[in-house]
């Protein structure tokens, strides 16, 4: 691996986990307090392993052939954002699936960080792609 690959790679992780430490803070801060009597089909800590994983995978694999050279760097990104929301819906089909009583507040603890996640993803591979 070169060394701008590693560079960027380690930044990204640190303000990955940090947004995603200072975040998940606040929705189960605020969940513990103003919901403790709903109860939520997926955990939170489902919902933001789920983000950081896809999140990491899409920005190594671009981070990867920005660093090799390849200039078709916005493909990749469109095809994993594709990817992204394919694997979005499989996650989310067991709760699809089973006719939820409460949708809005398991929609709210899904998107609300999926939206947070992907602007802090865009973010960062526009730095990349500004280069």
């Amino acid at each position: 691996m070169n060394d701008i690959f590693k560079k960027r790679e380690t930044n990204f992780l640190i303000q990955l986990l940090g947004l995603s430490a200072l975040i998940f803070s606040i929705h189960y801060y605020l969940i513990f307090h103003f919901a403790k009597e709903v109860i939520l089909f997926f955990p939170l800590w489902h919902i933001y392993a789920f983000h950081i994983i896809t999140v990491i995978i899409i920005y190594t694999l671009i981070n990867y052939r920005a660093s090799i050279g390849k200039t078709e760097v916005f493909n990749a990104f469109i095809l994993g954002m594709l990817l992204k929301m394919i694997l979005t819906i499989v996650f989310l089909l067991p709760w699809i699936l089973s006719k939820p009583e409460q949708k809005g507040v398991d929609l709210a603890n899904f998107f609300i960080p999926y939206f947070i996640f992907l602007s802090f993803e865009v973010f960062s591979v526009v730095k990349i792609l500004q280069k």
